[in-house]
């Protein structure tokens, strides 16, 4: 018997998250097609217009460009509501980064296991993490590998997905060019302290439930181990949200993970009772990632409310 159009429409957003990810299983589509991609380059050609001389202007000039992008990104995806689900989900696709995050760290986890230490530094920065990883041990690589994974599996995978899942691909793609615009312009520098403000403030505000979301399925996933380290070290790191589930996989994972500021103080360390990751420790990481994410889906595609 055909289901009635109310609840037809009602199921169509969880059919299109899962076709979207199971399209992220082929690989990205070109440069020139890929939304993210356009995303970059429109925040690009707002920051080489950037002109302001004064904290205040270039917060104004920040939060303009900021403005601009999401409005677009919201106007985009919800013309992409008009077009078939199956259509939609390949464009949800876009704004997920599974296959190219889990890819990364497999990557970086062979390097280490060729004892090819340059080339799993080499990995580990164009990739994953934007430290200088010049003089990091094989351990700290792992370790890094593994902070970026957990942190970027909320930001980069469940986040754009639990977007979806409330607002649609309006409020998807608004967040991934808010969580781009951060990615390129959310640094303490003296050009970008003040005009990278308005992303970063939004990214914050956009990753509070995905972060905790990830943490909570990480450490189910892990049977309850680590809700310790979770309840000590989530508010350790400088950003709100990264230390959720930074802390939730390093007490999980039973590891020591950690990063130092540039001039050689510990930024923060999770989980210090923990012992120092190291490569055979990336494979466990990347099944307790897999495990994190298909409760976090699971929980993703209960019913409830307008996209339910």
């Amino acid at each position: 018997m055909a289901l009635p159009d109310s609840l037809t429409i009602r199921a169509a957003p969880r059919r299109t998250l899962l076709l979207a990810l199971a399209l992220d299983a082929l690989g990205e589509p070109p440069n020139a097609m890929h939304p993210v991609v356009g995303m970059g380059n429109f925040l690009g050609a707002a920051r080489r217009r950037w002109n302001a001389t004064t904290p205040a202007g270039q917060l104004a000039e920040g939060l303009g460009g900021w403005t601009l992008g999401a409005g677009l990104a919201a106007g985009a995806g919800t013309l992409a509501t008009r077009l078939p689900w199956p259509a939609q989900a390949a464009i949800l696709k876009t704004l997920l980064a599974r296959r190219a995050l889990f890819g990364a760290v497999g990557e970086v986890h062979a390097a280490l296991l060729r004892d090819d230490l340059p080339e799993a530094r080499r990995l580990l920065a164009w990739h994953l993490v934007s430290r200088d990883t010049s003089a990091l041990s094989a351990g700290e690589v792992a370790g890094a590998a593994i902070e970026s994974l957990a942190e970027n599996l909320s930001d980069s995978v469940i986040a754009p997905l639990l977007a979806y899942r409330a607002g649609g691909l309006p409020l998807a793609a608004t967040y991934r060019l808010t969580n781009t615009a951060d990615a390129m312009w959310g640094y303490r520098t003296p050009e970008l302290e003040y005009a990278g403000k308005a992303a970063a403030r939004a990214d914050d505000l956009l990753n509070l439930a995905p972060a905790r979301l990830t943490a909570v399925c990480a450490l189910l996933a892990a049977g309850g181990t680590g809700w310790r380290v979770w309840a000590q070290d989530r508010r350790a790191t400088p950003s709100p949200n990264a230390g959720h589930p930074m802390s939730a996989f390093a007490g999980a994972l039973g590891l020591r993970l950690d990063k130092r500021a540039l001039g050689g103080e510990w930024l923060y360390v999770l989980n210090p009772a923990g012992r120092g990751a190291a490569a055979t420790d990336l494979p466990r990481a990347l099944e307790l990632a897999r495990r994190t994410l298909t409760l976090a889906v699971l929980l993703l595609l209960v019913p409830g409310g307008r996209h339910g």
